[in-house]
């Protein structure tokens, strides 16, 4: 491969609408990509994880370099929390904060940032929006958290977001010529499938009816059969 004409951006991935939208996004503005995805051993992330191969194959040029997938399993952590256990899993009528992840964001970028330091990149990229609800989505943490990863001697990494200045209708607007279909948005699979019916699969309904869009998802329970 030749040398890429611009310095490349570290993204994490999730297989989600929105960091792949952001992928795609800075690929198509002429980016080097190098996409992250953190393995945490949680109830989804088999089906996540196939997703995010299964849509960088379909974005695959030679601006976009191969996966790096970084382990830190949390059920040390977790121990009982319903994203290890897969028991009861919020669904579609529960609140934002019902999906909230003690500390997620934080341990999503430690691994990555630090592989961005020790390989020269300088940017790492994700795909939060600024409706995100949570703490460890504010302007503050991003600012406090980049700080601490560069006290030491490491090269510096910038936490970047994109998408932040935008709404989630403008960033479906800005995917929607993307194989989003190809995306993973459930916190509770069933055989493989989307399954129709906790927070995310409601939030991933209402991301594509809101560019008018037909969803092109398949779900283990169909939208007729589940409240709205």
């Amino acid at each position: 491969m030749n040398p890429p004409s611009s310095p490349t951006i570290g993204v994490l991935v999730s297989g989600g609408l929105d960091s792949s939208i952001l992928l795609g996004h800075l690929l198509r503005q002429g980016q080097c990509v190098q996409p992250f995805y953190v393995r945490s051993k949680l109830v989804w992330q088999r089906e996540e994880l196939r997703a995010v191969k299964r849509f960088l194959r379909a974005m695959r040029c030679r601006r976009l370099a191969r996966l790096v997938i970084l382990d830190l399993p949390v059920a040390d952590l977790y121990r009982n929390h319903w994203s290890v256990t897969g028991r009861q899993t919020p669904g579609l009528d529960s609140p934002d904060d019902a999906v909230f992840l003690p500390g997620r964001n934080a341990l999503l970028l430690v691994k990555p940032a630090v592989w961005c330091q020790r390989h020269g990149i300088g940017q790492l990229a994700l795909g939060v929006l600024g409706s995100n609800p949570f703490g460890d989505a504010t302007d503050e943490f991003f600012a406090n958290f980049q700080a601490a990863l560069n006290c030491g001697p490491e090269g510096r990494v910038s936490l970047v977001r994109p998408l932040a200045g935008l709404s989630k209708r403008e960033v479906m607007d800005l995917g929607r010529d993307l194989p989003l279909d190809l995306t993973f948005s459930c916190i509770a699979p069933v055989g493989g499938l989307h399954c129709g019916a906790c927070n995310k699969c409601g939030e991933r309904r209402g991301a594509f009816a809101m560019i008018g869009v037909e969803d092109p998802t398949a779900y283990a329970v169909p939208p007729h059969t589940t409240s709205s």
